[in-house]
């Protein structure tokens, strides 16, 4: 799961009104982001997609948590020199926070394997980080906000092209989508 300290929002509206304020006006009414939460159930799950042309193209749902969950203690288990609960509280936690590095980078991010939470977090990262920064951030979802934000020109749309070829399709996807509604043809 993505963390960051302090990543608490007061309100998906107050959110979704800064990113909505950041789209690029090629994208204005093409992009929608949305997020749910059922306060109703066991552990508030929620949902959130990112939708073109009222279509949903990414989304983040609250299954993806246990997978991730699973993902991390099969991760864990592989560490070696893990102590042991009795001897080390700090260290335990911190491989942890090793193990969750570690398939976010190599499994979560290049699958798009993210909750709804994820989703937030990042949104509260990406609020708070210079766009150049985003565009190369190793947090996809950070590089996909910062590929529709008005802040990047055709230059430097342009100028990603070659970093934009290895990512994951679905992160290209957004490139892609920008470039478009931009009118930027690559050969």
């Amino acid at each position: 799961m993505i963390s960051e300290e302090g990543s608490k929002f007061k309100s998906w509206s107050n959110l979704k009104k800064q990113m909505n304020d950041l789209l690029c006006n090629s994208l204005k009414d093409k992009i929608s982001y949305f997020y749910t939460c059922y306060h109703e159930v066991h552990n508030a799950y929620g949902r959130a997609t990112i939708n073109y042309c009222k279509k949903e193209i990414a989304a983040f749902s609250w299954i993806e948590q246990y997978a991730q969950q699973r993902d991390i203690i099969e991760q864990y288990k592989k560490m070696d020199n893990v102590p042991s609960a009795l001897v080390d509280f700090e260290s335990i936690m911190q491989a942890y926070r090793v193990a969750n590095t570690t398939v976010t980078k190599e499994k979560w991010m290049p699958n798009c394997t993210l909750c709804e939470t994820d989703f937030i977090n990042s949104i509260t990262i990406y609020l708070k980080t210079d766009i150049a920064t985003a565009l190369h951030s190793e947090n996809y979802l950070l590089r996909v906000f910062a590929y529709m934000d008005r802040r990047v020109g055709k230059r430097t749309l342009i100028k990603i092209k070659d970093e934009v070829e290895i990512l994951p399709e679905w992160v290209k996807q957004f490139y892609q989508i920008r470039c478009e509604a931009d009118g930027i043809v690559f050969p």
